[in-house]
């Protein structure tokens, strides 16, 4: 074997592993962060959410907005999603699906006070990236793509919704203020979807996208298991 292959082989074990390291380590100072943990509403705001009586549209959009870009376990499957995706067609429909997704569950669940399980649905949020991730590999399509990212978006939603109950909200207002928050959380998409979009379209021009993308979805699957794994626990224990 030439020097020219193996260094080749080197180079694209090493830009493998790093990727996949990357990840690994994010998630694991994700998971080690209580905040993280907790998977929705950031401690500070929830004092406001709480107390918030009468009509708040810029506060609410802006928490909306605040959800989706630091929310991990939506971006970790966004990023599934839009990852072997280029034509902006493409893009806009999966990504609306997703959204539409979203948005009935979290207004659903919210206004009509339908709740489900913290627990069981956060697993079932971590499955979702688990089955794109898997998708990606191309191991196996089970589902109809277009239907599984709206369904795994009515997952997500309720994620969200979920811990909104919690926080006893007022009914005055209540109406604008989750529409104010819905649309957030789809204008804070909308800006993780274009840093998502830029950082992908670098990686695709790298000389050994085959491998670093095999990384990459490999950690994704990682991530889903072991977010599927603590949230299945809380549930059996809770």
């Amino acid at each position: 074997m030439n020097n020219a292959v193996v260094k080749n082989t080197l180079t694209r074990f090493l830009l493998a592993f790093l990727s996949a390291f990357l990840l690994a380590g994010i998630l694991v100072f994700l998971l080690a962060t209580p905040s993280a943990l907790a998977h929705g509403v950031a401690q500070q705001d929830q004092g406001f959410l709480s107390n918030a009586s009468g009509v708040h549209i810029w506060p609410f959009m802006y928490l909306g907005a605040k959800h989706m870009v630091t929310g991990y376990d939506h971006l970790l499957y966004l990023v599934g999603v839009i990852f072997f995706l280029s034509k902006f067609r493409d893009i806009a429909i999966f990504v609306s699906l997703f959204a539409l997704g979203h948005s009935i569950t979290l207004l659903l669940g919210v206004l009509s006070g339908l709740h489900v399980n913290p627990y069981l649905i956060d697993a079932i949020i971590g499955i979702s990236i688990c089955y794109k991730a898997l998708e990606n590999l191309s191991k196996f399509r089970f589902l109809n793509p277009k239907m599984a990212v709206f369904g795994f978006g009515l997952a997500h939603g309720f994620g969200l919704s979920s811990k909104l109950q919690d926080l006893a909200l007022a009914t005055n207002g209540l109406i604008p203020n989750m529409l104010a928050f819905n649309l957030g959380v789809e204008i804070g998409q909308l800006l993780a979807l274009v840093i998502l979009l830029s950082s992908l379209s670098w990686l695709r021009k790298q000389p050994h996208y085959p491998a670093i993308s095999n990384a990459v979805n490999m950690g994704l699957f990682g991530a889903g298991l072991m977010l599927f794994g603590f949230h299945i626990t809380g549930y059996l224990l809770g």
